[in-house]
């Protein structure tokens, strides 16, 4: 927790989004440092995030994304959320009241700077679509819960990752194409289509 709100008792709400099955459980303060995400998309995945280890111990938990000051969670299509969402919540609370962190930054860190040093060289039309992206784009998709992220640029076609409420979001499809393909092909002349990688 940062200063000054370490002493302060945990409030978490709840935030639906378009995505039926994922929920978004806000914090009163920062998880995890502005500009970085977490997506677990099985409790494989979820080495660095004790707090996502937990969730994936409810059966019905499919997903956990943790971003700036909240938690999204991905449940099965036959919960529903009215019967188990109050139990998230207080798992999550009491999680964050005894003082544990959503994610252990330093495995965080280590990993991330090893994709660092694999990606290869951007081009200026990549850096032009990186920047859209986070200026146009990722607020919106944050507002729901999820995290839009650039793949690669290869002959006109814009590949995305799709993350936390977004991955598998039945109106995501419709944002993308409608939404994100139009603005970078109005604003990137290069840009002729845009696909997702996953969701």
């Amino acid at each position: 927790m940062e200063d000054g709100v370490k002493n302060a008792p945990v409030n978490i709400y709840l935030e639906s989004n378009p995505n039926p099955n994922t929920l978004k459980f806000v914090a009163n303060y920062f998880l995890i440092p502005e500009g970085m995400n977490f997506d677990y998309p099985t409790v494989e995945s979820a080495t660095n995030s004790p707090l996502a280890q937990e969730l994936f111990t409810f059966p019905f938990v499919k997903g956990v994304f943790v971003m700036s000051n909240f938690v999204t969670v991905t449940k099965d299509e036959q919960t529903d959320w009215s019967e188990v969402q109050n139990g998230i919540r207080d798992h999550i609370k009491a999680y964050l009241d005894a003082g544990k962190p959503a994610v252990d930054l330093s495995k965080a860190y280590e990993a991330q700077q090893e994709e660092e040093a694999n990606a290869g060289p951007s081009s200026d039309i990549d850096e032009n679509i990186k920047g859209i992206l986070a200026e146009y784009i990722r607020p919106a998709v944050e507002q729901d819960g999820g995290a839009i992220s650039f793949h690669s640029f290869d002959e006109g076609v814009v590949k995305v990752v799709l993350q936390g409420s977004c991955s598998g979001c039945p109106s995501s499809t419709l944002t993308l194409k409608a939404g994100i393909e139009n603005l970078l092909k109005r604003m990137v002349p290069e840009v002729k289509e845009v696909e997702a990688i996953n969701g």
